[in-house]
């Protein structure tokens, strides 16, 4: 955990201990009486909203002294989530925990620390959360590396995440529900990369390592229950679901499908073995939903959109998220090619807030960053800069989805990038619905009149200068 702020933390922790030593008490058996509470600096909005299984069980309104508490009569084990929109994290409840958390909505993961009776597992669990989180911000250049280079640097992440598991589970002695989810954000952090290892290898090198993987690689598949209801709603184990899907749902090898057709038969196939494989509900629903969000991204082909829509729409029963696949389909034909790309505002270094329609009616590339996820920020400026020697005729705009404007300010001059314009996302929400922005990983290519030549490509896809041609 990092406190940049040491005295308010010491201030934070004393007010734990005055006020929780009125909750320190005995319970009988059949009494579930929790509390919640804390104090919120830098609110992005002045309410908390305090969640289970996606569903809001209450509304906390942050007072004037920034803080919220709630007293549950009777609060049901499990994890919750806690979001000070539109960031979230999650706690964990056992019977009869009183736990308080401080958040820093400007640093919101790495401000979060819990205080109170059941705060020390919900700090392994937001640690375990931050160091998967560095690591992640690490992959992009882990996953060009061979196999046994990639392979020896897993396993030593692993086990070392492994002793610390090990070691606070023997320490505090948590109970089988909350462990279920601390193994979980292990195990699935570390699935996901060996699921991901060959098809973004294979990507960004163009080397195919599929039959040269050892037979035993996927052996771990073996051991995961991909019906676990308690973990439905838990990202670690959702996000390796999805990662294993593209995995086992491709089409290694052919030769009479189109590109277009291509993509539209591996998804419906995703479909498929999901509909297949998975029989909770609910965690079917929300990996079919994730196949559509990620489908509907990449096909332009409105044919095809609705063959994909179809399967979706026979296998789901999540009428909620129907309407909103639906929606996104829709906003993606509108980024079809030759049409005009969709207005958005953008702000500058000096917060001038423009118009995208105010770009030079030049031939443009637009590619997006966030400091959260260094490597890749790091490695799109490098990448750009030897496209712009190569492609003297383009324009390139960099877009950061970060939403601070001082500390975008404080990137640029740490960075001291200078190949490209520098902007920022003046409403991200605007821009993800006009311009489907639902992954860093994407670049749009514009023509010299400003129309739509490929708004959904990649960079460092080894074909991409193709769009440049």
């Amino acid at each position: 955990m990092h406190f940049k702020n040491a005295t308010h933390y010491l201030f934070f922790s004393l007010t734990c201990i005055t006020f929780f030593s009125s909750c320190n008490k005995e319970f009988k058996g059949d009494n579930y009486t929790a509390y919640f509470g804390g104090e919120v600096t830098n609110a992005n909005n002045p309410y908390i909203l305090f969640c289970r299984d996606s569903e809001v069980i209450d509304t906390l309104k942050i007072d004037a002294n920034n803080r919220f508490f709630i007293k549950f009569d009777s609060l049901t084990p499990g994890l919750y989530t806690f979001k000070n929109e539109p960031e979230y994290q999650y706690v964990y409840f056992d019977k009869n925990d009183s736990i308080m958390v401080h958040i820093n909505s400007k640093e919101f993961d790495e401000s979060i620390v819990y205080c109170g009776r059941g705060d020390e597992k919900n700090n392994f669990l937001m640690d375990l959360y931050l160091k998967n989180e560095k690591d992640r911000s690490t992959l992009f250049d882990v996953f060009d590396y061979d196999f046994q280079k990639f392979n020896k640097n897993i396993d030593s992440v692993y086990a070392i995440s492994e002793k610390y598991y090990t070691t606070k589970k023997e320490h505090i002695k948590w109970s089988d529900g909350f462990d279920t989810f601390a193994k979980a954000a292990l195990d699935f952090h570390y699935f996901s990369k060996k699921e991901m290892y060959p098809i973004i290898h294979k990507i960004r090198t163009g080397i195919d390592l599929y039959e040269d993987l050892p037979k035993n690689y996927y052996d771990f598949r073996k051991s995961i229950n991909f019906n676990c209801k308690e973990l439905a709603n838990f990202s670690p184990y959702i996000m390796y679901l999805s990662h294993m899907l593209n995995n086992v749902g491709s089409i290694n090898y052919h030769n009479h499908f189109s590109d277009l057709d291509l993509e539209l038969k591996t998804n419906i196939n995703k479909l498929n073995i999901a509909d297949t494989l998975i029989k909770n509900k609910k965690v079917k629903n929300t990996i079919l939903n994730n196949i559509a969000f990620s489908y509907l991204l990449e096909d332009q082909n409105m044919v095809n959109n609705q063959k994909f829509l179809e399967i979706y729409n026979k296998y789901s029963t999540d009428k909620s998220k129907k309407n909103e696949i639906q929606k996104i389909g829709h906003a993606i034909q509108l980024l079809k090619v030759r049409n005009a790309l969709p207005e958005v505002m953008l702000i500058d270094k000096d917060r001038n807030i423009l118009s995208s329609n105010s770009f030079l009616k030049k031939k443009t590339v637009i590619f997006f960053w966030t400091e959260k996820l260094t490597s890749h920020l790091i490695a799109a400026h490098k990448k750009i800069a030897d496209l712009k020697l190569k492609h003297p005729d383009y324009q390139f705009i960099a877009i950061s989805l970060d939403n601070n404007q001082n500390e975008w300010n404080t990137n640029l001059l740490k960075y001291q990038f200078d190949t490209c314009i520098e902007l920022r996302s003046y409403d991200f929400e605007d821009l993800k619905a006009k311009w489907a922005i639902m992954k860093v990983h994407r670049a749009i290519v514009l023509n010299s009149d400003t129309t739509i030549k490929n708004a959904f490509t990649n960079i460092f896809d080894v074909n991409f200068e193709a769009n440049l041609k």
